[in-house]
């Protein structure tokens, strides 16, 4: 954004100095110009205006990319972050990243999940315990001769 402006602030000077030191005379020859700072004060504004147009649009489309940028590109499948053209697991991308290193816990929902589990599991093998005993089934026999 700083060459944008500093190439409308290039074309607002270059456009005072032709008017002031009649430079399109010297540089092309021709008749003598008459200065006059009113022809120099409105190309200046056309450039104003078009430079705070292109202004605008740029650092919206800047602020646009900047917002693109910020998301993380984690795969669907195995949860790995795309970083410089490879994929790396969560530890690792914040390792090389951010240079944050990390432990492993467990959010509340997970914790609360994992008691039920724990419970239910708990409470299945209680039951099989209490429970008698099945008589195996003697269904596989030898096979007798064939006639």
């Amino acid at each position: 954004m700083w060459y944008l402006s500093a190439g409308f602030a290039f074309m607002i000077v270059l456009c005072w100095v032709a008017e002031l030191t009649d430079l399109a005379h010297v540089l092309l020859g021709g008749e003598p110009h008459v200065n006059d700072w009113r022809v120099a004060a409105i190309h200046t504004l056309f450039i104003l205006v078009v430079w705070a147009v292109s202004f605008l649009l740029m650092r919206r489309l800047v602020a646009h990319l900047l917002y693109l940028e910020g998301f993380l590109r984690v795969c669907s499948w195995c949860r790995k972050v795309g970083y410089k053209d490879q994929w790396l697991p969560l530890e690792k991308y914040f390792a090389e990243g951010f240079h944050v290193g990390t432990t492993h816990g467990m959010c509340p929902e997970c914790f609360q999940k994992a008691q039920e589990d724990t419970a239910q599991f708990l409470r299945r093998e209680l039951s099989k315990a209490r429970s008698p005993p099945e008589a195996p089934e003697q269904s596989a026999q030898a096979p007798g001769p064939m006639a």
